[in-house]
This record gives C-alpha cells, structure tokens and sequence, in this order.
C-alpha cells in the first residue's frame, strides 16, 4: 500500500513540540521568539502566506508582526527598515517576503538582513554554511521539511539514489545540498537537461519542484521511491480553479512506496520550519543551545 505522507498532520505534530520547547526557553531563559515578517504591497497569494504564517506563530507562543510596505518602496527605503529589525534585541527573525516587486533589488535586501536572522535562510553567509556542510545554519525551510517528510519514512537515506527536479535557490539546489548531507547519491535536473525519465526512473527518492502542473509522470518512477511534490500550480477545472501538484499524483500515488500531496503536503511544512528557524535564531542570538528543536 502506498503511503500518503500527511504534512498537515506531521507539521502540526511538530510545531506542538516546538511549542513545549518553547516555553522551556521562555522559562528557563526568560527568551519570547519573535517574528517579523515584511510585506510589500498587496499581492494576493503572499497575504495570504503572511497571514497562515503569522497565525501559525502566535498559535505556538511565538511573537509576530506582519509589517505591511507600499508597493512603490525604493529597494534603500527597505534595507533601512529592515536595519531596524536587524539591530533591536527583541527581534529574533525577520522574513522579507518574496517575491518582491520588479523595481527592487532582492538580493540587496535579502543580504541585509542579519545572518542569524534570517529564518528563510536566503542570504549569502547561510547559502556558504549549508554548502560546506556546516550545522550552525539556518536552512530554507522548504527543502529542509521535505527532507523531515523524506525521513517520516525511511530515517536512513545513505547511498540512495535522489533526484531533485528542478535548480531554484528557494528549492532545488539546497534540497541537492541536504540530500548530499545525507549521503545520498543526488541529481538534479533541470530544463535544459537530457534523458530526465532515464535518471527518475533510477530514483529511490523524487523531489520535483519545477512549477509545471502532472509533470512526472507515472512511468517516471519506480515501484519503491519516495516522491516529494513540492509545486503548487492553479489549473483550471471546468469553471472552477484547483490546485495541483508538479506530479500527476492520481497515477503515481498507485505505484510507489510514498508520496505527498497537494496540498496538504509539503506546504505545511514550509510553516512549520519557518517556526523552527525563528526559534533556532532565538537561541542563536542569546548563546543558547538550539540542539533538539528538531525532533
């Protein structure tokens, strides 16, 4: 029987121990995580992360604010607020969220805010630890639940084969590094890539994140992978709009050993790291130890 690997119930799960854990530190070290996300302008799908991200945080005893930006911002006028955040006490994570509007340089304010604040674990210090292998890090929190989902099933990943669909910064190339991590033997694929059904169909574990709607497909995939379907893409269904994965999850799910959803999968996760990050920041910060946070 293939396994259907429930995000939302392994993020929530999760998130309630981090919640026991954190009111260890606001006891014990008299520490409240605080989160502060930044939106600019009024981009319907990111107000709406921002506010499941923010209910998740309160919900679990973190502190947060959603700091709401106009769309015409200057890339200087937000690297100034942004160093607000970075140099008051009380501000454990900051979260810029993406993307931002065309006019402003990301990458400039993305390496502005504080490397140990940083809970999306974007900028470039961040990038360099997880590279060179370093644990003292924060990772981006998408490929870092896929590889906590990965593990739900099997906790041992040396000398398997992985395959990560698609190279984004955000996905692709850090799930690559984590995998490695691992001692998995990793791939990645990419639009410019050839025999790409030849390489999944060797695959003991499957991460596509290319943004293309029912892209693997069935005859992709042998019998005992493990497949990870990280995209989110809005099709439309008659007259209606539904959500789908970058995997034809109807046609896949009858073949392998596991495989997420969407949704209900990897994206609750996502959360739930954020959730995770913004604590290991805490202690970063305050020279205490962040061993555990995950478990």
């Amino acid at each position: 029987m293939t396994i259907i690997i429930d995000g939302k119930k392994i993020a929530s799960d999760l998130c309630e121990r981090l919640s026991q854990k954190i009111n260890i530190l606001k006891k014990k070290h008299n520490i409240l995580p605080c989160l502060k996300v930044i939106l600019v302008g009024g981009n319907p799908a990111s107000q709406v992360y921002v506010r499941n991200k923010q209910k998740k945080a309160e919900s679990i005893g973190i502190s947060s604010e959603t700091i709401v930006l106009p769309d015409n911002i200057s890339t200087d006028e937000l690297i100034t607020k942004v160093n607000e955040l970075n140099v008051d006490p009380s501000v454990h994570g900051i979260l810029v969220q993406l993307p931002l509007p065309n006019h402003i340089n990301a990458s400039r304010v993305i390496n502005a805010v504080n490397v140990e604040k940083d809970v999306d674990g974007f900028h470039d210090e961040n990038v360099g630890r997880l590279v060179k292998g370093e644990r003292n890090c924060l990772i981006p929190c998408t490929p870092r639940g896929s590889l906590y989902l990965i593990k739900s099933i099997e906790e041992n990943l040396s000398g398997k084969n992985a395959v990560v669909i698609g190279r984004s910064n955000i996905v692709g190339k850090p799930m690559f590094h984590l995998l490695l991590q691992e001692n998995c033997t990793v791939t990645i694929l990419h639009s410019q890539s050839r025999d790409l059904v030849e390489y999944c169909s060797k695959a003991d574990i499957v991460v596509a994140a290319v943004g293309k709607p029912n892209f693997v497909q069935k005859d992709w995939i042998k019998k005992s992978a493990i497949v990870i379907d990280v995209g989110i893409n809005s099709v439309n269904v008659g007259e209606r709009t539904k959500l789908t994965g970058d995997v034809d999850f109807e046609e896949v799910k009858e073949k392998v050993k596991a495989i997420t959803p969407v949704p209900g999968g990897v994206g609750p996760m996502t959360i739930a790291f954020l959730m995770v990050n913004t604590v290991i920041a805490a202690c970063l910060q305050k020279k205490v130890d962040a061993s555990g946070f995950v478990s």
